[in-house]
C-alpha cells in the first residue's frame, strides 16, 4: 500500500493520500485548497488516480480541496450523511465502507467536536479527524460540538480499538505526526478523567479564541457541490418529475452510477442498469457498453446518482465522448425520493 501523511503549515492540518499500488487508484483524507497543485503532482508521481476525496468533518481553520479535486480529478466527494454541505457525490454512515482498488476504510460516526465528525479505520490505523488529537482531544464549543457525545466517542468507540492502533489525526500543532491508540490512552491528559462530567467540565474550561477563518472557512466549505444548473443550462438534464415521463420507455436506458453498497441502503430506480462511475471511462469510450448501446440502438442515455454530481461529471464526460443524447437526473435519487418517483429494493 502507497501512505503519504502530507502537512499545511499555515493551518497545520494533516492530509493522507492512500492507494493500493502504483499505478491504481487512489483516495485522500482532509485535502486542503491551497495544496491541490501539491497533491496533483504527487499523484502524478506515484502514477496512480485519484477516485475519492473525503472530509472527516466540516472544517472551520481551512478551506476544504474537495471541491478543486473533484473538479480536476473528476474524483468522487465524500463527506458523513450529518454534514451540512451542500452536495457531495457519496455519504457514509457509521458501519459503511469506503472503498478503492487495493484499500478499504471502515466508517465510524465520532461526534463530539463537530456534530458531523467521522473517523475511519482500517486494519492497523484509524483517520480521526479533530474528534481525537496527539495528546489533545478536538474542542467543543462550536458546530454543534458537545463534550458529552465526544466522551462517549472517544472512549465508547476509538478506545476500544486495539492499542496497537496508530492514530492519525487531521491536527497537530507540536509536530507529532503519529500516535497508537494504546499510548493515548496511557498519556492524553484530556483521557485521564474519571467521568464524562469531569471531561466536560475540562472542555467547559478551555475558553479558546475561534480559529481566526473560522467565519471564511465554515460557510465555504458547506457549499462545495458542483453547480449542476450548468448542467440544466446545457440542456443535459432532466428534473426528477420530468424524469417520470421517460424512465421505463423503450427509448431510454436508465443507467445507475453508485456503487453497490449504496443501491443495497438507499434503492434503486426500477429498471436501472447498474454501471458504477469507477466504470464510466471505459463504458463510454468507443467500443464500451454504454457507447455501443447508444449507437446501437439510438437510446438515450439518462444517468443518476445519489445526489446529482457523479451523474453531472457523467453527462459531461459522455458528451465529449460523443454521446450527443446522454442526459442526467438533476438532484440525483435523493431528488427522486422527495419527488415522489418509486424505489425497488
Amino acid at each position: 500500500m502507497i501512505f503519504r501523511q502530507l502537512f499545511d503549515s499555515v493551518s497545520c492540518t494533516y492530509s493522507y493520500l492512500l492507494a493500493g499500488e502504483h499505478g491504481g487508484e487512489a483516495l485522500i483524507i482532509d485535502p486542503v485548497l491551497d495544496k491541490v497543485e501539491r497533491y496533483l503532482q504527487l499523484l502524478r508521481e506515484l502514477d496512480v488516480r485519484l477516485v475519492k476525496a473525503i472530509d472527516t468533518h466540516t472544517h472551520a481553520d481551512h478551506l476544504t480541496g474537495l471541491g478543486a479535486l473533484r473538479d480536476r480529478t473528476h474524483c468522487i466527494t465524500v463527506m458523513g450523511e450529518r454534514s451540512a454541505a451542500d452536495v457531495v457525490s457519496m455519504r457514509v454512515s457509521e458501519g459503511d465502507r469506503i472503498d478503492i482498488s487495493g484499500v478499504r476504510l471502515d466508517v465510524l460516526y465520532t461526534p463530539g467536536h463537530t456534530d458531523d465528525s467521522y473517523s475511519f479505520t482500517m486494519a492497523d490505523r484509524v483517520f480521526t479527524g479533530d474528534t481525537l488529537l496527539i495528546r489533545g482531544t478536538g474542542r467543543t464549543d462550536f458546530q454543534n460540538g458537545d463534550a458529552r457525545a465526544e466522551y462517549e466517542s472517544i472512549f465508547g468507540k476509538l478506545l476500544k480499538l486495539p492499542d496497537s492502533t496508530l492514530v492519525y489525526p487531521a491536527h497537530d500543532y507540536k509536530g507529532d505526526t503519529v500516535s497508537a491508540i494504546g499510548e493515548e490512552r496511557a498519556h492524553n491528559p484530556r483521557l485521564q478523567v474519571k467521568s464524562v462530567e469531569e471531561y466536560i467540565a475540562l472542555m467547559d474550561s478551555l475558553h479558546l479564541p475561534n480559529p481566526k477563518m473560522m467565519d471564511v472557512a465554515v460557510p465555504a466549505n458547506r457549499h462545495i457541490g458542483l453547480h449542476q444548473e450548468e448542467i440544466a443550462r446545457r440542456g443535459w438534464s432532466f428534473a426528477p418529475q420530468e424524469a417520470f415521463d421517460i424512465v421505463g420507455t423503450p427509448s431510454t436506458a436508465l443507467v445507475d452510477l453508485r456503487e453497490a453498497h449504496e443501491r443495497e441502503i438507499q434503492g434503486v430506480i426500477p429498471g436501472s442498469l447498474h454501471m458504477p462511475y469507477g466504470e464510466l471511462e471505459e463504458n463510454i469510450r468507443a467500443g464500451g457498453l454504454l457507447h455501443e448501446l447508444a449507437v446501437a440502438t439510438g437510446k438515450q442515455i439518462l444517468f443518476y446518482c445519489a445526489y446529482g454530481e457523479r451523474s453531472a461529471m457523467a453527462v459531461e464526460a459522455a458528451q465529449a465522448a460523443g454521446l450527443a443524447a446522454a442526459r442526467h437526473i438533476e438532484g440525483g435519487l435523493d431528488a427522486w425520493k422527495k419527488a415522489g418517483g418509486p424505489i425497488a429494493h
